[in-house]
């Protein structure tokens, strides 16, 4: 059946920079939502799931995530915990409740190699133990619950919460040059506009549109050409220069995951099933910055 519109949404995991913006414009909207932050619900704890999700909601959007990529690496059990079986138990529990799910994914079920965008059918491949949490979650989703959409996405940031836009930020007030990777290239995607996507994608959730969408911005750049908007931005709004930024390879700067070198997402499918124009990132990022930087007056 498709989510029935009249009954109310249940956001997970509220505090994160998507749930922060979903739980934002949904008030501005007025449309019935519960959000629930991770001290309120543990989707690691199953009971506690099933009892949240089981009271009469429509859609369900989980939004909550293990996404601290490099210590992922040294903390796999927790991350699989959350990302896999704490999706999964999300996914039981909308079952199990009747209701249809919305699950946030990532670009990093990817490695990075196809050497144009990935579409929705392209082979995962993930290389960190972040991305194999994220795939397996997905796969969790799938088989336990028809009725959702899983909303890959990638690079995101805002105004709140821990992104890299904000690092730039404060690293560019400490630092007279940064060393920024120019050889990984992605899709930028402000909080902001993956909230409208997954309101969009709420109201319209049903049978014909069930599976999973790549969603993110439209253009794609690099880490160094993304720090190089960033400071531009802050030039324009400020008068004030941003550092010097010195173009660097990935084998320059090692973490403990691995990234794919290019992980840009094609987003044509989630546009023509949902009436959504591409995402501007560069008009995100003015905006953010304008948040930021008036914050700090």
């Amino acid at each position: 059946m498709p989510a029935d519109p009249d009954r109310p949404l249940l956001l997970l995991g509220c505090d994160g920079q998507v749930g922060r913006e979903v739980r934002r414009l949904a008030a501005a909207r007025g449309l019935p939502l519960t959000a629930l932050a991770r001290a309120e619900l543990d989707i690691t704890a199953r009971a506690a799931v099933r009892e949240a999700v089981g009271r009469g909601y429509g859609v369900v959007v989980n939004a909550a995530a293990y996404t601290a990529v490099d210590r992922a690496e040294g903390e796999a059990a927790k991350a699989m915990a959350v990302n896999r079986d704490g999706a999964g138990q999300v996914a039981e529990a909308c079952q199990a409740g009747g209701a249809a799910l919305i699950q946030l994914s990532t670009d990093y079920v990817f490695d990075g190699l196809k050497g144009e965008p990935y579409r929705e059918d392209d082979a995962v491949r993930p290389l960190s133990v972040y991305g194999r949490s994220k795939e397996a979650g997905e796969a969790a989703v799938r088989a336990v619950c028809p009725a959702h959409a899983i909303l890959r996405t990638s690079w995101v940031f805002g105004a709140e919460g821990a992104n890299f836009v904000k690092t730039m930020l404060r690293l560019g007030g400490e630092r007279g040059e940064l060393s920024i990777v120019a050889d990984q290239f992605g899709c930028p995607t402000p909080a902001a506009a993956l909230a409208e996507a997954v309101l969009a994608v709420a109201g319209q959730l049903g049978p014909r549109t069930y599976g999973t969408y790549h969603c993110a911005g439209a253009e794609r750049i690099s880490w160094h050409g993304f720090a190089g908007a960033v400071f531009a931005g802050q030039q324009a709004l400020t008068g004030r220069a941003g550092p010097r930024l010195q173009a660097i390879a990935t084998a320059d700067y090692p973490t403990a995951a691995r990234r794919p070198a290019d992980s840009t997402l094609d987003s044509s499918l989630f546009q023509a099933t949902f009436g959504q124009r591409p995402i501007d990132w560069r008009g995100g990022l003015a905006d953010v910055l304008r948040a930021l930087l008036a914050a700090r007056t």
